[in-house]
């Protein structure tokens, strides 16, 4: 072999050296890159999966944990009847009335159950009106139904007439706050038979026996329809919404509030007490 088939074989190996040095080096490139990518979409998997929980701890929370609704826990649901029980404990009852009868300024509370600004106010404001003034004996409180937040009739009437059922035991406001303090979300349909007889299992001393048969009175039916017949002759749009006044005589009209009236309560309705009680 010559010395240029030499050099030229030579170089011919030395080109495929270069060749497959340049081959390794894509294909290491490659696999580099490829890592990079799986590492990427890992972070980005991780990330998203991140923004989903978080999503879902916020949507839970401001729901109030879902559907909400009757505590699954024993301990959650003695504690809200303890809860009930510090606020209108020892408190004369009758029927839809908190209060004694002999109060000389009577307050008519108009509400729907599943209304979730009715539950603010009955959480927030009202224990300010019945610590000053309905456990002093000044004001009693009757509680009226409208339908607003309640999409069913069916349902609405039902969990109205079982309120006033309690009531027949004079216990219609042990239910009323805690079917308010166990509200659950909106339009979830989360108000069934087994919710309603869950509310009243937590009632202390109500005969379930005993309310069972009275949800059956005609004149319970009777009372939801002349609350919606008197919210309409007031003009009442939502709830809640008030009538207030000396207790037997003429009413006030106080208009219904809204979700960014319910911090200025007191302002709205303590002037008002003070003034009636004073005349």
């Amino acid at each position: 072999m010559s010395s240029v088939e030499r050099e030229q074989e030579d170089l011919t190996r030395k080109q495929r050296r270069e060749q497959a040095r340049e081959q390794r080096k894509a294909m290491e490139q490659a696999a580099a890159a490829s890592a990079a990518r799986r590492t990427r979409m890992t972070q980005l998997g991780v990330v998203v999966t991140v923004v989903v929980v978080a999503i879902v701890v916020i949507l839970v929370a401001t729901s109030g944990g879902g559907k909400g609704g009757i505590p699954a826990s024993k301990k959650a649901q003695t504690s809200v009847t303890k809860e009930v029980a510090a606020l209108i404990g020892g408190i004369p009852q009758s029927g839809n009335a908190l209060g004694s009868p002999k109060a000389p300024v009577t307050l008519q509370y108009f509400g729907d159950l599943e209304c979730p600004i009715c539950r603010e106010f009955t959480l927030g404001a009202l224990p300010g009106v019945i610590s000053k003034f309905v456990r002093a004996g000044k004001v009693r409180i009757e509680y009226h139904s409208m339908e607003t937040a309640t999409r069913e009739p069916e349902v609405f009437k039902s969990q109205q007439v079982a309120a006033y059922a309690a009531g027949k035991q004079s216990k219609a406001w042990y239910f009323i706050e805690t079917f308010y303090h166990e509200q659950g979300e909106e339009d979830s349909g989360y108000v069934t038979e087994k919710y309603i007889q869950g509310i009243a299992s937590q009632v202390p001393g109500l005969n379930l026996s005993t309310w069972s048969s009275d949800r059956g009175d005609n004149e319970l039916s009777n009372e939801v329809e002349t609350d919606k017949q008197v919210a309409n002759s007031q003009g009442f749009e939502g709830t809640p919404s008030f009538l207030i006044g000396k207790t037997g005589g003429g009413t006030e009209k106080i208009t219904e509030l809204s979700e960014n009236d319910l911090h200025e309560a007191s302002a709205l309705f303590d002037p008002k007490i003070e003034k009636l009680l004073a005349s």
